[in-house]
């Protein structure tokens, strides 16, 4: 059981890591470091996209309208530092104990 806790944790953390790059990549299209037209740089945001929308989607719904600002990736990496540093531990703490 505390394997499938350590692959837990280990999905979570890449999902952060996933979220993180997609969020610096956000800002840098936003400035134009860098654009769309390029196929490597659009096929890394679509993938990114795909991966994410389906986490951000029920959040969206939930939370208020704040223009250009998007708040969605915020909240999901708060919701993984959450699971990460208060669930886990208490269910391995319930296995163990």
């Amino acid at each position: 059981m505390i394997l499938i806790i350590q692959i837990v944790q280990v999905l979570l953390n890449v999902l952060w890591w996933i979220i993180v790059v997609q969020a610096i990549m956000s800002w840098l299209l936003a400035f134009n470091v860098i654009n769309l037209y390029n196929e490597t740089v659009r096929a890394i945001w679509q993938a990114l996209e795909k991966i994410t929308d389906p986490i951000y989607r029920p959040i969206r719904r939930i939370m208020p309208d704040f223009g250009a600002l998007d708040l969605s990736p915020l909240v999901v990496l708060l919701i993984i530092y959450i699971i990460n540093t208060r669930v886990i531990p208490y269910f391995a703490l319930q296995l163990l104990g």
